[in-house]
């Protein structure tokens, strides 16, 4: 391993980074200086322009893979390095503002009653009643769960941070009746080993299934369930500054994005509490 690689694993530990994270920007400047075939804190701001214009217009990649090579270029130059930003600052294709294809609750409701199998559908219906991201359902643990408080903690959130969600009282029954089937001791949705979470491409397959069988062809993937959460709890009426907190964002402009995505507030309850609970009722 090279001094430069070790220094910019050591800045991404410091920063916070997830592994995730880490291993993405590292694959990216190893690409780069593949390319070039010299170190990559020896190329140029205009040499990584035209590599990027290589692969949009050679290679045909989707503005999405470009991005990362780009932001892994300007973490080494930017944080380790040290390089101002005004001095690498590097032109790339911007990522368009889509608004995304929202789930209606009775949508969700069919997801979950297409589910057969019982730890996918409870995994879905935490994912929507706790508006989580995939990585955060899938390293629960069950020592998370508090049944006495009605709460559940979501332990090293994006960007590093923990916070503390409400338990509905219709998540807990689901999650009761999965633990007297499973009996999980670590993590609350344990792999084909006890000792590791469910894989994610499992769980994006089981998905993608229950979509197809409950006739919904949006798309989307299981990421689409925390939006649902978001658009209907402020259909209900939850205020902005509480959803940013329950969706653990640290930027208010994250969450007022799905204001722009609402064409109207309609007041109507706890609409996820009530769906899970028909939800519920209906499994055998």
């Amino acid at each position: 391993m090279t001094p430069l690689r070790q220094k910019m694993i050591d800045t991404m530990v410091l920063k916070g980074l997830s592994p995730a994270t880490q291993q993405t920007y590292l694959y990216a400047v190893a690409k780069v200086a593949r390319h070039f075939n010299r170190s990559p804190d020896r190329i140029a701001v205009d040499e990584l322009e035209r590599y990027v214009l290589h692969l949009l217009t050679d290679q045909h990649l989707a503005a999405a893979s470009v991005r990362l090579v780009v932001n892994g270029m300007r973490f080494l130059n930017h944080q380790v390095l040290q390089r101002p930003p005004t001095l690498y600052a590097v032109r790339y294709p911007r990522q368009p503002q889509r608004i995304p294809e929202l789930l209606t609750r009775d949508e969700v409701g069919r997801i979950l009653a297409e589910t057969a199998n019982l730890k996918h559908a409870t995994m879905f219906a935490t994912a929507y009643a706790l508006g989580l991201r995939v990585s955060e359902l899938l390293h629960l643990r069950v020592a998370d769960i508090d049944s006495t408080r009605h709460w559940v903690h979501i332990r090293q959130g994006k960007g590093g941070k923990d916070r503390t969600v409400i338990l509905p009282d219709t998540l807990l029954q689901w999650l009761r009746r999965y633990w007297l089937a499973y009996r999980p001791r670590e993590w609350l949705f344990y792999g084909a080993e006890p000792s590791r979470p469910l894989d994610r491409t499992t769980l994006a397959k089981a998905f993608h299934r229950a979509k197809t069988a409950a006739g919904v062809h949006k798309q989307g993937s299981l990421h689409s369930l925390r939006h649902a959460y978001a658009t209907h709890q402020l259909e209900a009426g939850m205020p902005t500054y509480k959803l940013q907190q329950l969706l653990g964002h640290g930027d208010l402009k994250s969450t007022l994005r799905y204001i722009h995505w609402l064409p109207t507030h309609v007041q109507q309850g706890n609409l996820g509490s009530d769906l899970l609970h028909d939800c519920q009722e209906e499994r055998p």
